[in-house]
């Protein structure tokens, strides 16, 4: 119970000398949270293009396309060729007079099909896999590349690989861009921490001549320390709700012209949680370390 109190004094001493010099903690604040904003809204960014990903690799499917000069009794024999096979769960065969019928609903293309001379587009086969393997989707791909008639194939999934790869290289760039900023957060805490220590160096004599132990002295600035990350924290969390609020409506238009379902949202409690937590960790961080460099016993 006297540890809790203890602490809540601090607390309170260190909420009133973040009050006590109101522009200098909102300049820190501000910077901590500019700091803060750069990984965390790249973070909350790759969160969603990872869950599009994932979206879009559950159910991956095989598109092969036919000559255009092909006959349907070419693609209907492909078709019976893949239902015989084990490793196939579903096969579709979309017309070329239907693929060209949906075109033609499309107000921008109507009047370019309707000018052209012929259809344009060929029969195509959809194939759904029972086994999702990589490997195994590929060696149909592979197979399927050698038959006659047969002008591409194409995996619906490969987007999603090259994007999961993409997502990994963004990963690692965002962890060293993390580490540094977070670097920057320790030196900004540090820094203040020390200018705090030097305005009360008196007051810390003082308190030693009373009696007072190192833990007690400490206290009230290590709060300091975590307080000014923790409000950082929060300051970053508003950047990135701005940002989120701001490209919402735009990235989900862009992502529409490329068929695409990709909105962006708030960030969630946990995401905030472990940003909020963070900051205010490597506040702490800073302070403590500026503690045992500048409050060294006589």
């Amino acid at each position: 119970m006297n540890w809790l109190s203890a602490h809540g004094r601090a607390m309170q001493l260190a909420l009133a000398r973040l009050i006590a010099a109101p522009l200098n903690t909102l300049l820190s604040i501000l910077g901590i949270g500019i700091l803060l904003a750069l990984p965390a809204g790249g973070q909350w960014l790759l969160e969603h293009l990872a869950a599009l990903g994932r979206g879009a690799a559950a159910t991956p499917q095989l598109t092969i396309f036919l000559q255009v000069e092909a006959e349907r009794p070419a693609a209907e024999e492909i078709v019976a060729r893949l239902k015989k096979r084990a490793e196939v769960a579903k096969v579709e065969l979309l017309a070329r007079e239907d693929t060209l019928e949906r075109m033609k609903r499309q107000e921008s293309l109507a009047d370019v099909i309707a000018a052209l001379p012929k259809n344009p587009f060929p029969d195509a086969i959809v194939v759904t896999p029972a086994d999702e393997n990589p490997v195994t989707l590929e060696a149909l791909a592979t197979e399927a590349r050698q038959w006659r008639q047969v002008e591409a194939v194409q995996i619906d999934s490969d987007w999603a690989r090259r994007l999961s790869a993409l997502l990994h290289l963004a990963r690692i760039g965002l962890g060293l861009l993390a580490t540094l900023l977070g670097l920057g957060l320790v030196a900004i805490t540090f820094n203040t921490i020390r200018l705090q220590v030097l305005t009360r160096e008196a007051e810390v004599e003082v308190s030693r001549l009373l009696g007072a132990t190192d833990a007690f002295i400490r206290r009230p600035f290590l709060w300091y320390g975590a307080l000014l990350g923790l409000f950082g924290g929060a300051m970053a969390w508003l950047i990135v709700a701005a940002a989120m609020f701001a490209l919402r409506l735009p990235v989900a238009e862009l992502a529409q012209l490329y068929g695409i379902e990709l909105e962006l949202a708030l960030p969630t409690l946990p995401f905030s949680a472990m940003l909020l937590g963070a900051a205010a960790f490597l506040g702490w961080l800073g302070a403590a370390l500026s503690l045992r460099q500048q409050l060294r016993a006589p």
